[in-house]
């Protein structure tokens, strides 16, 4: 298993992190590098405890298919999301979020993951995966902080929930 946990610092309160942690619409834009986009599930809005959702993708040149779901649901201190169904044998991602002085928060992603195919899947861990992982979350978490420190987190937190079966 292999563990990446990154911390950003970000000037608005804890609330304000979680939330925008758990939109679909803003992980959209995040991931915008590789066309993810949310097909079934919770495919707009807000996540929460015991949603899931469906993204499909293109990572690595390759169309692929994942399935999460909220597994873990502290607001606004903490959730978890975890594969269903993917690429991975499997993965479960840690939110955090820890106030700080002046209304800023340190929100921490501590992402574990186990690569498929054994020791190829180790290689592949060395070689790139790890690497490539960490720079999805690292710009996942530059987006949250810029939509949040700007003030447009309002607008993201203002989409409804839409659920497609």
């Amino acid at each position: 298993m292999q563990t990446i946990t990154l911390t950003t610092t970000i000037q608005v309160p804890p609330a304000i992190c979680f939330d925008l942690s758990r939109s679909v619409d803003l992980h959209q834009v995040s991931t915008a590098q590789t066309e993810e986009k949310a097909i079934k599930g919770v495919v707009a809005g807000l996540m929460e405890l015991g949603d899931s959702v469906t993204w499909e993708a293109k990572h690595l040149g390759v169309r692929q298919r994942l399935n999460s779901h909220i597994t873990a649901y502290e607001r606004p201190y903490f959730f978890a999301d975890e594969m269903l169904t993917g690429a991975f044998k499997s993965f479960r991602h840690e939110h955090r979020f820890e106030a700080l002085a002046g209304e800023a928060t340190r929100m921490i992603d501590v992402f574990h993951y186990t690569s498929p195919l054994g020791l190829l899947g180790k290689l592949a861990d060395f070689l790139f995966l790890k690497q490539y992982m960490t720079h999805l979350l690292s710009e996942r978490n530059r987006v949250i902080k810029k939509v949040a420190e700007s003030g447009k987190w309002q607008e993201i937190l203002a989409i409804e929930k839409r659920v497609v079966r």
